[in-house]
């Protein structure tokens, strides 16, 4: 897997996020700092409720802070207006999500396309084909995602995460609605999107095997990073897991 590299896509500077107040206050991150380095595979976990998916959508601007700051490629999101925020997740930010989101009216090719057009941003083609040909969908591209399974449907997400060349991709529970074998698949071309076409990701998962991909683990316990873990195995990752008292 990938040696480490030292220049960072994104990290979290002392952020914390508190729902509620007093009696009933929650807190989400408690005082998180970490990194996150271009060019690699970061998974993140923690048991049910330790901030996980908090953390990822803070970091992606998903989600507002509570205090401290959150950084892409050098931009604290804490100083940016709505309008930069919608800016920078459409040009720097790929998204993949559980549920695909894909929208049904349209081909696989147009919601590959879709955040590009809505950017009005002309489509690197050489990129977007060597995306295309990597998650092995030049076959589908007419079809509508009624008309793929699961798993194709999800190949459509990643290259659309993937196809406007993104500084960073998140991806929560991408695996979560599919089987062992499309999960693998899916795992498969992601891995292969760090190591051979040079993207970042951070991906959300409760799975050790989905996280044995991975070049790095972040685990969180109760808002808190409290362990890492490099060029993960799925047994050393349940091990863990269970002492965080997942």
């Amino acid at each position: 897997m990938n040696s480490p590299v030292s220049t960072v896509a994104a990290s979290a500077v002392n952020l914390s996020k508190i729902y509620g107040s007093g009696d009933s206050e929650v807190r989400a991150l408690d005082n998180v700092s970490v990194d996150f380095a271009t060019g690699e595979f970061t998974a993140i976990m923690g048991p049910s409720g330790s901030g996980k998916s908090t953390l990822m959508h803070c970091i992606a601007g998903l989600d507002e802070l509570t205090s401290g700051s959150a950084l892409i490629d050098g931009e604290d999101l804490s100083t940016m207006s709505d309008k930069e925020l919608t800016t920078l997740r459409r040009e720097k930010i790929g998204f993949i999500f559980q549920s695909f989101n894909l929208v049904p009216t349209l081909t696989a090719e147009e919601n590959i396309l879709l955040p590009l057009l809505l950017g009005n941003t002309e489509p690197n083609k050489a990129w977007v084909d060597r995306v295309i040909d990597t998650v092995h969908l030049r076959n589908r591209l007419s079809h509508r995602p009624s008309e793929l399974s699961g798993g194709q449907q999800q190949r459509v997400a990643v290259a659309r995460a993937l196809a406007s060349e993104p500084h960073i991709i998140f991806a929560d529970e991408p695996t979560g609605n599919l089987d062992s074998t499309t999960g693998t698949e899916i795992l498969t071309f992601m891995r292969k999107a760090v190591d051979e076409l040079g993207q970042t990701i951070v991906m959300v998962t409760h799975d050790p095997v989905a996280a044995s991909y991975s070049d790095r683990i972040v685990f969180l316990a109760d808002g808190h990073v409290v362990d890492e873990m490099r060029d993960p195995t799925p047994e050393r990752v349940l091990d863990r897991m269970k002492n965080l008292g997942n």
